[in-house]
């Protein structure tokens, strides 16, 4: 997909669901100012580090709060809604694993090449030029994508449905495609046998990218949650933004870009295997 292409639909996105959730409640416009909050203090802390990749850690940290926010802000933290309280216990596994797995990951090392290539091109000015392409876009899409978690935790329905049954079998699968497929990475690139070789085993057999195809799952199992209440249908955009940006913005487009150029084999390896959905490898 052409980068013009690819500004015009996630600024599409972007634009339509902030015109639903400023449309539909109030209370997403406080979510809004406690991400803008979280996002200003974590910039503040980057210019001290002068490294921008913590906010990767705190991508999915970010959303446990948020989650957990929006059921205090419901709920006043009475537990008696069970729906709210599985979800917000889904969000916030997910979430926390995955700000463990990015953080043990970077936390020591040079700041991401994404960010190194932003500061270079924006040299003196990269102080504040961070905060709005990095931290407060970012932040933008962080709320965006939370907006999905408010209309459960404020749902008048406290007990399981059909619908939330499906959305815990498919964040089951998403969860355990996204942390298998971590895991497997992390030991194949422990191994210094396997220096400048190519994953190709385990899950990684069936599709390339594992980890961002259980990512996506789990979102579509948060967006089940939302539809199982009134008005729930309105969340569609929440999955299909999220499986927006996995394909063909920060996920499968962005690290094939540099993999097909550094890896000798990768080519091969893309010629016989899903870039996304799992499916058997092609001959």
């Amino acid at each position: 997909m052409k980068p013009i292409f690819i500004r015009a639909a996630l600024g599409g996105f972007m634009v339509l669901g902030f015109c639903i959730l400023t449309y539909i409640n109030e209370a997403f416009m406080l979510g809004l100012l406690v991400v803008l909050g979280m996002m200003t203090g974590l910039w503040i802390l980057s210019l001290y580090l002068k490294d921008s990749s913590i906010v990767d850690i705190f991508w999915g940290f970010g959303f446990t709060v948020m989650a957990w926010y929006y059921f205090g802000l419901a709920t006043d933290y009475e537990f008696d809604n069970l729906r709210g309280q599985v979800l917000c216990s889904l969000v916030s596994l997910w979430g926390l694993r995955l700000t463990f797995h990015i953080g043990s990951r970077n936390i020591g090392k040079p700041e991401d090449y994404r960010y190194q290539e932003f500061r270079r091109e924006a040299g003196a000015t990269y102080w504040w030029f961070s905060f709005f392409k990095v931290f407060l876009l970012q932040g933008i899409i962080l709320w965006i994508l939370s907006s999905v978690f408010w209309v459960t935790v404020n749902s008048d329905i406290p007990t399981l449905g059909l619908f939330e049954y499906i959305g815990i079998l498919f964040w089951a699968v998403g969860f355990f495609f996204e942390t298998v497929g971590d895991w497997q990475l992390k030991k194949f690139k422990e191994n210094p046998a396997n220096k400048g070789k190519i994953m190709d085993s385990g899950l990684w057999k069936y599709t390339r990218h594992p980890n961002y195809f259980g990512d996506a799952m789990v979102w579509w199992g948060y967006f089940m949650f939302a539809l199982g209440t009134e008005g729930g249908w309105l969340y569609f955009f929440v999955p299909i933004f999220m499986n927006f940006l996995l394909r063909f913005v920060s996920g499968v487009a962005m690290l094939e870009e540099n993999l097909y150029k550094s890896k000798p084999g990768y080519k091969a390896y893309m010629r016989r295997t899903s870039a996304f959905l799992p499916m058997l490898p092609r001959e």
